[in-house]
């Protein structure tokens, strides 16, 4: 059986939502970051970046949330969370991927950790701001995305593995002065998303209450 490496709200979010979609069987192993666990000798055999999450699949480990992704859409082609390889449809689907990833989700780590990139308050306040600033633009291009396909999901009419994705880096701005469900077409979405049975028991299983985005 699958085992998803987890903490409350990490991006372990995304590929928990993909697993509740598909119904595939899984056990959620929790990693609790209050007791430093993710950088305990047993979690660091499985990653050594010390991050969450990890996915066990038999004799395969794997880390980083847009590999796991990945990784359950092609195991599970019939689910239908993926175009076929070779298509234009899918070279769509690695953009948006890809995009979430490595530009939002970078940016996003920028805004919640920005003495990484500072050490005087003034200038972590800078770079938290500037963090903000960069994702707000993100997320309008994103809202426009959604209404220039015409939705509801990212891709357009049919959901796919990106849409757990942008679920949870969204809900991830819900502090933020502006955050995505303030925009038309973005909060729309992720009202939809939320009222998916898969999702709402996947924040459940987490313990994730309001505001969920």
């Amino acid at each position: 059986m699958l085992k998803l490496y987890y903490y409350p709200g990490n991006a372990n979010l995304a590929p928990h939502m993909l697993l509740e979609e598909m119904g595939v069987p899984y056990e959620l192993v929790l990693v609790d970051r209050t007791k430093d666990a993710h950088h305990s000798a047993d979690y660091l055999k499985l990653n050594p970046n010390g991050r969450i999450p990890v996915l066990v699949d038999g004799g395969l480990v794997l880390f980083e949330t847009a590999a796991i992704c990945l990784h359950l859409a092609d195991s599970y082609p019939e689910a239908g969370f993926a175009p076929a390889v070779g298509t234009k449809e899918r070279a769509h689907f690695y953009k948006w991927l890809v995009y979430l990833t490595n530009t939002l989700q970078a940016e996003l780590i920028t805004y919640f950790y920005p003495e990484r990139w500072a050490e005087d308050d003034d200038a972590i306040a800078q770079v938290k701001a500037h963090a903000e600033a960069h994702v707000g633009g993100m997320l309008d291009l994103l809202d426009r995305t959604l209404a220039e396909n015409g939705g509801p999901y990212l891709r357009g009419a049919k959901m796919s593995a990106v849409d757990p994705y942008l679920f949870m880096l969204s809900r991830w701005t819900r502090m933020m002065e502006n955050p995505a469900r303030n925009r038309k077409h973005l909060g729309a979405f992720l009202r939809m998303m939320a009222e998916r049975p898969a999702v709402r028991r996947t924040l459940e299983q987490e313990g994730l209450g309001e505001p969920l985005f």
